[in-house]
C-alpha cells in the first residue's frame, strides 16, 4: 500500500507521544523532528515538509494543549487535520457544465496511465447513469487507439476516433460534435503521452485545450514518480492550468509523496486515485480519509461505502437471519465470499480497518487469494443437496470433492470442520446477544470461540 513507511513511522512516533501523560516542548519537538524526517523519506517536498512542521508545532506548544487530558491526542489530532489540509481538506469533485457535454481532457507523461485512467472515470460516470463518450486522440501510440477501443468494449462506453492519419485537434473538434448530435453529457479526451519540454506537442494539447474549451484538465500522475510527480505536475499547470490531477498506482511500492506535495505546489486537488490494472471504477479521493489511513486510524467511511454500492441489502439481511437461527449452508458460504470479494482485495480491506497497522499479527499478514480459490473449488465440486446438508458428506462424497476440485481429503476434511466451527460461533453469538449487547461482555464473546478455531482462509 501507499504510504507503508511513513505510516508505521508516524505510528511509533505517535504511540510514544499517546503514552504520556504530560507532554512537553522538548516530547513535540523531539516528534516534529521524527515526523520530518519521515516526510522527507516518503519523498514529500522539502518546502511542503517545512511549512507542515511549523504549522503543526504553532498548535501544539500552545498552553491548552500541554494542560489537556489527553495531550498526545490532541498533537495526533493536530497532525491529522494538518495532514488533510494538506492533501487539499475536502473531497474535490468532478465540474459539471451547465449545458452537456462536460469535456474532460485528459494529460500526461507517457506511461502515466492515461488510457486505463480514461476508460476507469468513463466506468465510473457510466455507474453514476451518465452517457459518457471517450476520444481516441492519442495518434502517434502504437495500439494506443486500439486499447481504447477494447476498453471502452470492455465497459460498455462508446469510443469516437477518425484513425491515425487526422490530426489530434480535428478529432477532438469532430468528437465533441459528435458527443452533441447523439447525446452524450460526458466527453473524456485521451491525449497522447508528452514530455512537459517537449514543445511541439505541449503545443498540440493548448490548440485541443482552444478547440475544445474543457471544463476539466485532468493530469493522470504515477504515485510511483515521488517528487518527480509534482514537479512535472507543476509544468503542466503552468501551460494548460490544471483543474485536478489523477494519482495511479496507489497500491504500488509507493512512499507517497506526491499526494502529500501535489495540491501544496500546483494548488490542484486531487480528484481521483487509482488502483491496479484492472478496469475498475477511480476511486474519489478523500483527503480526510487518506490522512486517517496514514495515522493507522483507519478508513471506515470508504470501507462502508463500497459495502454499500456492492452487497445486497436484502440478501446481506436474509443471511444475517440464517446465521442466527443457524440455517446457514455451504450455498450462503459461497456466495458470501462472492460479496466480498466483489469489495476489492482483502489485504486492501483490512488496511482500511482502525488499528489494523499496529498488530503485530496483522503486520506481515498477506491474503493467500490461491487459497480462497481452493476453498471456492471445494464448495463448487459439492452436489446441491451437499451443500444444503453438510451431514451428508461421508467418506466416498469427500474423496470425490477432493477429486473434483483438485485438492486432497485432508483439505476437504478440514475445510468442513472449519464451517462446523464457524456455524457454532454464529449460533452463540446470537444466542449470547441481550438486548444491552453481548452478555459476558469481552470474555464472554472470547470464551464462546471454539478451540482452536480457525478461518478457512
Amino acid at each position: 500500500m501507499a504510504f507503508e513507511g511513513l505510516s508505521s513511522r508516524l505510528q511509533n512516533v505517535f504511540g510514544k507521544l499517546r503514552g504520556k501523560g504530560k507532554v512537553s516542548e522538548d516530547d513535540v519537538n523531539e516528534a516534529m523532528r521524527e515526523v520530518r524526517l519521515a516526510l522527507l523519506e516518503a519523498d514529500v517536498n522539502f518546502k511542503v515538509v517545512k511549512d507542515f512542521i511549523a504549522k503543526v508545532k504553532e498548535q501544539a506548544v500552545g498552553a491548552e494543549v500541554m494542560k489537556s487530558f489527553t495531550p498526545g491526542m490532541v498533537v495526533v489530532d493536530i497532525v491529522n487535520k494538518e495532514l488533510t489540509a494538506l492533501m487539499g481538506g475536502t473531497q474535490s469533485k468532478l465540474a459539471k457544465a451547465n449545458k452537456p457535454p462536460t469535456v474532460i481532457l485528459m494529460a500526461g507523461l507517457q506511461g502515466a496511465g492515461k488510457t486505463t485512467s480514461t476508460a476507469k472515470l468513463a466506468k465510473l460516470l457510466l455507474k453514476d447513469k451518465h452517457k459518457p463518450l471517450m476520444i481516441a486522440g492519442d495518434i502517434y501510440r502504437p495500439a494506443a487507439i486500439k486499447q481504447l477501443q477494447v476498453l471502452g468494449e470492455q465497459i460498455g462506453v462508446p469510443v469516437f476516433t477518425l484513425g491515425d492519419q487526422t490530426s489530434p485537434v480535428d478529432i477532438a473538434r469532430a468528437g465533441l460534435q459528435h458527443a452533441k448530435d447523439n447525446g452524450h453529457d460526458y466527453v473524456i479526451i485521451d491525449t497522447a503521452g508528452r514530455l512537459h519540454i517537449d514543445e511541439a506537442l505541449m503545443e498540440e494539447i493548448r490548440q485541443i485545450h482552444d478547440v475544445t474549451k474543457p471544463d476539466e484538465v485532468l493530469l493522470v500522475v504515477d504515485a510511483m514518480t515521488g517528487q518527480e510527480a509534482v514537479n512535472v505536475a507543476q509544468s503542466f499547470h503552468s501551460q494548460l492550468e490544471l483543474t485536478g490531477v489523477i494519482l495511479t498506482k496507489l497500491d504500488g511500492d509507493t512512499r507517497g509523496g506526491a499526494a502529500l506535495s501535489v495540491k501544496a505546489v500546483t494548488g490542484c486537488p486531487i480528484k481521483f486515485a487509482a488502483t491496479g490494472e484492472k478496469i475498475e471504477p477511480l476511486e474519489p479521493f478523500h483527503p480526510e480519509r487518506m490522512a486517517s489511513r496514514i495515522l493507522g486510524m483507519g478508513d471506515m467511511l470508504s470501507l462502508i461505502e463500497k459495502a454499500h454500492s456492492t452487497i445486497d441489502a436484502e440478501k446481506a439481511a436474509e443471511m444475517e437471519r440464517k446465521m442466527r437461527t443457524a440455517e446457514f449452508t455451504f450455498e450462503d458460504f459461497l456466495e458470501q465470499m462472492e460479496q466480498v470479494r466483489k469489495l476489492g482485495p482483502l489485504d486492501q480491506l483490512l488496511d482500511m480497518m482502525p488499528g489494523m497497522g499496529k498488530m503485530k499479527d496483522m503486520k506481515n499478514f498477506k491474503v493467500d487469494e490461491k487459497q480462497i480459490g481452493r476453498v471456492e473449488a471445494i464448495v463448487k465440486s459439492m452436489t446441491k443437496a451437499e451443500k444444503q446438508k453438510p451431514d451428508i458428506l461421508n467418506h466416498s462424497r469427500r474423496k470425490r470433492i477432493a477429486a473434483g476440485s483438485g485438492t486432497s481429503i485432508a483439505e476437504v476434511n478440514r475445510l468442513i470442520k472449519q464451517f462446523e466451527d464457524m456455524k457454532k460461533m454464529m449460533k452463540q453469538f446470537s444466542s449470547m446477544m441481550g438486548p444491552k449487547g453481548p452478555k459476558g461482555g469481552m470474555k464472554g464473546l472470547k470464551n464462546m470461540l471454539p478451540k482452536g478455531m480457525k478461518f478457512p482462509f
